[in-house]
């Protein structure tokens, strides 16, 4: 009974903790074993969707982002660290990278054409590195699948690396392309929660129903701007999150998600 409750204390609402102990109290033996087959049910029925943001998450990639902005930015002699890079634009899409990068001086399609220069390096970095998906991310994606769970990514990369994605990655064999909500140019730039409220659209569920897989700061507000049911941090970058009061669960593997 004490394992029991320990479980249900970690997990559930506290009236339902409250209405558990007082079948105990009643020693009503039928409400007790209701309880603990609503709680079952409970348990395993409360999230059932997930989303995954992608780079730094299912695909641990920041560092070759990070050289890939260097060589653009070297070209236009402007310097800015990996941890700025991290802090101020880890998560966002490129035209809201580059109009800050650049303080509003480029144009429209001046953007569009750095942001190809910046992907063209991005790409070739990381061929030349190997691409491979983040620990346990296939056996946990594999497991959603088996149990019925639905799932999908939402990334704020552009058509270009999502197609790059599906074919040195194999995406195709885990996720359905349709499915996949991405930079399209029309979606408003994380920490605005539209990116995952399209994709809880896609997958048909509810904001509370979901579990979002996040690494970047503007990615965690994003999510929670959704009113995501629960946010998981993959700390794919070792980096501080302690100064934003955050208590999510933070994971280096996917096997270590409780």
């Amino acid at each position: 009974m004490k394992e029991i409750l320990k479980i249900i204390t970690s997990k559930i609402e506290p009236n339902f903790i409250f209405f558990l102990f007082l079948s105990q109290l009643l020693n009503k033996k039928f409400i007790f074993i209701y309880l603990i087959i609503h709680l079952f049910n409970y348990l395993s029925m409360k999230y059932t969707g997930v989303i995954f943001d992608f780079n730094g998450t299912l695909f641990w990639d920041t560092e070759l982002h990070n050289k890939a902005w260097r060589v653009l930015l070297d070209k236009n002699n402007l310097r800015i660290s990996d941890e700025e890079m991290f802090r101020r634009f880890h998560g966002k899409n490129n035209r809201s990278i580059l109009s800050e990068m650049f303080q509003g001086a480029l144009s429209v399609e001046e953007i569009l054409l750095k942001g190809l220069e910046k992907e063209r390096i991005y790409q070739q970095l990381c061929v030349q590195s190997g691409l491979t998906l983040a620990p346990g991310a296939t056996e946990y994606i594999e497991l959603l699948a088996d149990q019925g769970i639905a799932y999908t990514i939402a990334t704020s990369s552009g058509k270009e690396n999502l197609d790059f994605y599906f074919e040195h990655l194999g995406l195709s064999r885990w996720f359905e392309y349709d499915k996949v909500v991405y930079d399209d140019g029309h979606i408003a730039c994380k920490p605005a929660p539209d990116i995952y409220l399209k994709a809880i659209t896609v997958i048909n569920r509810k904001p509370s129903e979901v579990i979002v897989f996040e690494d970047a700061i503007a990615g965690i507000q994003a999510a929670e701007n959704a009113n995501a049911g629960r946010i998981i941090i993959v700390d794919s970058n070792d980096y501080d999150y302690s100064s934003w009061n955050w208590n999510y669960q933070k994971i280096k593997n996917f096997n270590e998600i409780q």
